[in-house]
C-alpha cells in the first residue's frame, strides 16, 4: 500500500509542471476574454456618452483600434462637419473607405463628397456623388446624393440646370411623401441661391477699410451738437426803407 502511495505522489510530481502550465495558460485565455469583454464595454459607453469633439477625440485615441473604433471616429468625422471643420472630417472619411463599420459602408464615401461640397471644390463633390448615387441605386443615402449633386451644379453657377434636375427628382420619387419633402426642400434653396462674386483678398481688405471708415464717420456725426436750425430769413432781413416820391 505504501509503495503505490509512493508510486502515485511521485507520478504527481511528474505532471505537476504540466497542470500549473495549463492552469496559467486557462487563467490567462479567461482573464484575456475578460479584459476584451471589459475594454468592448468600455468603448461602447465612450460611445454612447461622448457627445463633443473633445469627448470623441478622447474616446477615438483611448480606443483606437477596437471594435468600435470605427464608429468612433464616424461620429468625431460629423462633429469636425458640423463645427466647419471641413479638413479633418475628410482626412477621417477617406481613411475608412473600403473600412467602414458593418452597416456603414456608405457613410465615409457619401461624407466625402460633402465635405468636398463644404470645401468649394465643386466639380470633384458633383462626381462623388453621381458615382455613388449610379452604384448604389438601393442605399438610404441614394437620394442625399443626388440632392447633393444637384446642389453642386447650382453652387458651379448653373442654377437653371439644377433646378431641372431636381424637378426630374421630384417626379421619379413617386408617392414617397418624405424624400418628395427633402426634394422640395433642396429645390426651394437650389431657386434663391444666387452667386456671390469672388473677390480677392486685397478687395475684402479694401471694403473693409470703408466700412470702418464710413461707421467713423458716422460715430464722429453722433457726437456733435446739433446745428442751430437757420433763422427765418424774413425775420433777420433788415427792413426795406420805405420808398419816398
Amino acid at each position: 500500500m505504501n509503495e503505490e502511495l509512493e508510486q502515485l505522489i511521485q507520478e504527481v510530481k511528474s505532471i505537476l509542471p504540466w497542470l500549473l502550465a495549463a492552469g496559467i495558460v486557462v487563467a490567462g485565455y479567461h482573464g484575456v476574454r475578460k479584459y476584451v469583454t471589459n475594454r468592448r464595454a468600455a468603448a461602447s459607453e465612450s460611445v454612447a456618452n461622448a457627445y463633443t469633439t473633445e469627448e470623441l477625440e478622447d474616446a477615438a485615441a483611448k480606443f483606437k483600434g477596437s471594435k468600435v473604433d470605427g464608429v468612433i471616429r464616424l461620429r468625431l468625422a460629423k462633429s469636425y462637419y458640423d463645427s466647419a471643420n471641413y479638413e479633418s472630417a475628410l482626412e477621417i472619411y477617406e481613411s475608412l473607405e473600403g473600412k467602414a463599420p458593418d452597416g456603414f459602408a456608405d457613410v465615409p464615401v457619401v461624407g466625402k463628397a460633402q465635405c468636398l461640397e463644404a470645401l468649394g471644390k465643386y466639380d470633384e463633390a458633383r462626381a462623388a456623388f453621381d458615382a455613388f448615387a449610379e452604384a448604389n441605386e438601393k442605399s438610404y443615402l441614394a437620394l442625399t446624393a443626388k440632392l447633393g449633386s444637384a446642389r453642386c451644379i447650382a453652387q458651379a453657377g448653373d442654377r437653371a440646370k439644377a433646378i431641372e434636375t431636381l424637378e426630374a427628382l421630384k417626379a421619379s420619387v413617386g408617392d414617397d411623401e418624405l424624400s418628395k419633402s427633402r426634394v422640395d426642400t433642396t429645390l426651394q434653396i437650389v431657386k434663391r441661391y444666387e452667386k456671390r462674386a469672388e473677390r480677392s483678398l486685397f478687395d475684402a481688405a479694401d471694403a473693409a477699410q470703408k466700412q470702418l471708415e464710413t461707421e467713423a464717420v458716422k460715430a464722429d456725426a453722433a457726437k456733435k451738437p446739433e446745428a442751430e436750425a437757420p433763422k427765418d430769413e424774413a425775420k433777420a432781413a433788415p427792413e426795406a426803407p420805405a420808398k419816398t416820391e
